[in-house]
């Protein structure tokens, strides 16, 4: 293979091409075959040339630092640029994830791409389309107001013969404009002053446009971050103690050297690590390597019990109040019945299908990247930081992983691969075992959620409280990952939020109160009990336990779940639109919960739940079969309601809903991170199951579409409601309530027999 090294400048004398990261050199090789010189400077977001670029042949390239994660919004994006300029949807090609070409639009995480990252590119491509009105009047002498666009030709309106393409308007030329762009990441504003397209018009934002990134999945042609490598690379893997709390007290170098191969040990502080010219030979090295390591500092927990006593008994550094109305003690004195009860949610894995992999070239001076990261922007910054280089001389590209659901946030495995280039001079490729992966994944982290509530004479709900005690994302900001860590740098901050949401304010009660408790962890994070945030972070916790409450509230006062909780959802009409539309949706008929019990070995149940997340609305009905002898829960169907205001691809959105729906099964049912004072116990899908296929249950989708609203969130909401509703449906077919996930036979039969 030849090494081409392929700069922004070098890229825009072509008329562009869908690069995705299907492979380090493929997109851009074809791109060079094409095209007139055109000279783009910097990723300025005051420069509407740093957004996207015409060619002669008027293919659009949008350069965007939001990447494909799996989850088809790389084409979402596509769809919304090629809305807003009138050209046709094959002609926009997706240039992602390169910091030397992008605007920096923040990570691509918490179902915020199309919302926010989405609008960025509108917009931007609402200022082309308006210059781009202006250079066709001048060169069809008429007036903008007289000029209609279709399939990226601009015509004069009642003379259709006179017209002109994009591409002989501005192909191989730069705009060599600004535009107002104020703010940062996510949060810049792009254009505001620009008119966009009335959604009225809209003729490809809204419909079902096949992904982009499939085939090449389906046929297997794509290069995953797995798949990268460049010419002369090495392969490391990292050796690693049973705590990072341990440092290497002596490394016996003659253990590996009968492996051949083997081209350096790799120490650079507490880090670890082998380099050789095979993949197999770093993998037998890494194996072989007798470290002795020092007693941990702090040793872990006795289990998760322990966990959950320390997220009891701990002071917490942050008190974040969510919802706070009315008079709490007032509402509990008149309540003439209280309930109170705790819920257990227990460290899960992010399960990537695949480890991480990256491949890092390290010289004196500058530094290039391959890997799956969710912000490019952040990870350059860290690796910068960490090789003590400008972050303009590290340039990351990105190629997309097998899995993230935000494991990938926190990008351990390039950091990893820039420490071991550097100490050998030349390109390394590092990928993580399963066991490295299953160990060392920063866990989606435990939560301990307390709720009390009170109903008055007639059963209306006086008062509410609820607490969630969970512990920070101990990966986050500017705290250090794995290999940070190893060489020196010291945690900034106490962890960064894991969500505030889900306690139960959709729901508007008389007293009220929603707090969200954030416990020191970061000490802790440092084994491999790490934290970060897993898909929907905090928000499956939360809404289990408030979700539960209100259900057992309904079936103490002999009321419909489904009617019990309209009564109190109206703060927003979307949220009862559409738990009534997914009711009705799933055949749901009124009932009092428990359902009557069954005589056989086999019960039966529905339940339901309702969810806000960042204002994306969601209901759940939850079908399942419980066997009373073994404990053992079927889930035999989902249906899934889905308020994200305008829809972009509804297709697009049905993937996700139905990828969200599997998780959520898979979390409530199986999924438990086990360790002890030793060290994690599950490091393999054995000890650590996931969903299987014959367990995957039926999946009934409703979507609501508002064409009048903007675009928000669909890659996490819909996995909010699943696994409270789940329970719920646990409790109608069995009479009982379980307050403590995963909802395994065990469990479930210890209660029935209880």
């Amino acid at each position: 293979m030849e090494t081409k090294t392929i700069s922004r400048r070098d890229l825009l004398k072509s008329t562009g091409v869908l690069v995705v990261g299907f492979s380090l050199f493929g997109a851009a090789s074809k791109a060079l075959a094409q095209g007139d010189a055109l000279s783009v400077d910097g990723m300025d977001p005051t420069v509407l040339d740093s957004w996207l670029a015409i060619s002669k042949d008027g293919t659009v390239t949008v350069f965007t630092g939001k990447v494909e994660l799996g989850t088809g919004v790389v084409t979402a994006l596509a769809q919304i640029v090629a809305e807003e300029l009138d050209v046709p949807f094959n002609k926009v090609y997706m240039d992602s994830g390169d910091t030397d070409k992008a605007v920096d639009q923040g990570i691509t995480a918490a179902a915020r791409t199309v919302e926010r990252g989405g609008v960025q590119l509108r917009q931007a491509s609402a200022a082309a389309r308006q210059e781009l009105l202006k250079l066709a009047s001048v060169r069809l002498d008429s007036p903008v107001d007289k000029l209609s666009v279709t399939d990226g030709v601009v015509s004069v309106i009642g003379s259709p013969a006179r017209k002109i393409a994009y591409g002989d308007l501005l192909g191989g030329k730069r705009f060599n404009i600004k535009i107002v762009a104020a703010g940062i990441g996510w949060d810049m504003k792009v254009a505001p002053d620009v008119p966009s397209k009335n959604p009225k018009d809209y003729k490809i934002v809204g419909k079902s446009i096949a992904r982009v990134d499939l085939p090449a999945k389906f046929t297997g042609e794509f290069v995953y971050s797995q798949d990268a490598g460049v010419p002369g690379m090495l392969h490391g893997r990292v050796v690693r103690p049973a705590t990072s709390l341990s440092a290497p007290a002596s490394i016996d170098e003659s253990s590996i050297g009968n492996i051949p191969g083997v081209v350096k040990i790799v120490r650079e502080g507490t880090f670890v690590g082998v380099v050789a010219e095979t993949e197999w030979a770093a993998i037998q090295a890494a194996r072989a390597l007798n470290v002795t390591w020092t007693e941990p500092s702090l040793k872990m927990m006795s289990g998760p019990d322990a966990v959950f006593d320390y997220l009891k008994n701990t002071k917490s550094f942050k008190d974040n109040i969510v919802t706070s109305r009315g008079n709490l003690d007032a509402g509990f004195s008149k309540a003439q019945k209280k309930y109170e009860a705790t819920y257990y949610w227990p460290f899960q894995l992010h399960g990537m299908i695949g480890p991480p992999c990256a491949v890092a070239d390290v010289r004196a001076d500058r530094a290039t990247i391959w890997t799956g990261t969710q912000g490019p922007f952040r990870t350059r910054d860290a690796i910068a930081k960490l090789l003590n280089l400008p972050p303009k001389s590290v340039h990351l590209l990105y190629r997309e992983g097998s899995g993230s659901y935000g494991r990938l946030e926190s990008d351990d495995v390039a950091e990893d691969a820039a420490l071991m280039s550097r100490a050998v001079g030349k390109p390394v490729r590092v990928q993580w075992m399963r066991e490295d992966e299953h160990a060392w994944d920063p866990k989606g982290p435990a939560q301990l959620t307390t709720v009390r509530a009170g109903i008055n004479a007639q059963g209306n709900v006086v008062a509410w409280d609820f607490m969630d005690r969970s512990l920070p994302w101990s990966e986050s900001e500017d705290n250090p990952l794995l290999a940070s860590s190893a060489v020196g740098m010291k945690p900034t901050t106490p962890g960064f939020l894991n969500g505030a949401g889900g306690g139960g304010q959709i729901y508007t009660f008389e007293n009220q109160k929603v707090l969200a408790a954030d416990i020191p962890w970061v000490q802790q994070g440092q084994w491999p009990l790490r934290t970060s945030n897993l898909r929907a972070p905090g928000d499956l916790a939360r809404v289990f336990a408030s979700e539960s409450t209100i259900d057992e509230i309904a079936s103490d006062t002999h009321t419909d779940p489904v009617q019990f909780r309209l009564r109190y959802l109206t703060s927003d009409k979307r949220i009862s639109e559409i738990l009534v539309a997914t009711a009705k949706r799933a055949g749901w008929t009124d009932h009092v919960s428990p359902a009557p019990a069954s005589s056989g070995t086999k019960a039966s149940g529905r339940g339901v739940a309702v969810a806000n997340r960042a204002n994306t609305m969601t209901a759940a009905v939850a079908e399942v079969d419980v066997d009373k002898t073994t404990g053992e829960v079927t889930v035999t169907k989902i249906t899934l309601g889905h308020d994200c205001g305008l829809i972009v691809n509804p297709d697009g959105l049905k993937n996700q809903i139905e990828g969200n729906i599997l998780q959520a099964v898979s979390r409530g049912l199986l999924e438990e991170v086990q360790f002890d004072s030793t060290g994690q116990k599950n490091l393999d899908w054995n000890s650590y199951p996931v969903i299987r296929f014959e367990q995957i249950p039926e999946v009934e989708i409703v979507l609501i579409n508002r064409p009048e609203m903007q675009p928000l969130g669909g890659g996490e909401p819909s996995i909010v409601p699943v696994t409270a509703a789940i329970a719920n449906a646990i409790h109608d077919s069995t009479g009982v309530r379980l307050r403590r996930v995963p909802f395994t036979p065990q469990r479930v039969l210890g209660a029935i027999k209880a």
